[in-house]
């Protein structure tokens, strides 16, 4: 079985299909979807939608991208929503430089309050990184030393550095379909280097389709095809690497529970 570990299932390209789309996901051997927050406001839509499947957790949050637009939350804020049972992680945050739709320090300010409800609650802190791995990794280093906090960086698509960095204050990674497109050999080289016990498999959906499916609308059963090829990057049975992968999600994200669990 797979955890499709981040993906979007409030976004309007799935109102037309999106309980037949659920429905691949599970003949495809996924068992579980995290449907990711982008906006802390419409925090109580992602809870409902979550509410709607046995098989859909969510996370609380504030995209790097609305983080100028979006009201700044405070970690208690962020944490009282957070205690919702159908809700396992704090985030997406993180910081974003390559699109800059919002203003850096207004990113930095977001990000921090979230890493504060991370501390707070202990659910995992779901890190989006682009053209900011430095910032990102001081900002992490820099808040664990008051407090530990679990966390991982999401659809990791940096260097070795922050891999790094991110590894040695416990945080997990995760790998959307990118890592199977042809131009991502760097990616892929960081990608073995990732203890096997510290990696999760994402799609990101509705974006970053992996190969074969590249161009189209990405969606949660697609996470089948990011964990073969990665099965294959590092020569095990894909029912193998798709156990580890599963239960490295379990022990991160552990107030989620297994759907057929009681």
């Amino acid at each position: 079985m797979l955890i499709d570990s981040h993906c979007h299932l409030d976004f309007p390209d799935f109102d037309d299909d999106r309980d037949d789309l659920m429905a691949r996901a599970r003949e495809n051997g996924v068992e579980l979807m995290v449907t990711i927050s982008t906006q802390f406001s419409r925090a109580k839509e992602i809870i409902t939608l979550a509410e709607q499947y046995h098989d859909v957790v969510c996370s609380i949050g504030t995209h790097p991208h609305e983080a100028g637009r979006e009201a700044h939350a405070q970690p208690h804020e962020i944490a009282a929503l957070a205690e919702h049972p159908k809700v396992v992680g704090i985030g997406e945050t993180g910081l974003d430089y390559y699109y800059e739709k919002s203003p850096i320090p207004d990113q930095q300010r977001n990000f921090r309050a979230h890493i504060g409800a991370a501390r707070l609650t202990q659910l995992p802190l779901i890190v989006h990184a682009r053209d900011a791995d430095i910032d990102t990794a001081d900002i992490l280093e820099e808040e664990a030393q008051k407090g530990a906090f679990p966390g991982l960086i999401h659809c990791f698509t940096a260097g070795p550095e922050l891999a790094k960095r991110a590894l040695d204050i416990g945080f997990y990674i995760s790998i959307s379909g990118i890592a199977t497109f042809k131009n991502a050999g760097a990616l892929r080289d960081t990608i073995r280097s990732i203890p096997l016990d510290r990696l999760l498999v994402e799609t990101d959906a509705p974006f970053l389709a992996p190969t074969p499916h590249r161009g189209k609308r990405n969606e949660p059963s697609f996470v089948a095809h990011t964990a073969s090829y990665l099965s294959d990057l590092f020569k095990l049975p894909v029912e193998q690497f798709s156990q580890i992968t599963t239960e490295n999600f379990y022990r991160l994200f552990t107030k989620a529970r297994r759907p057929d669990a009681p």
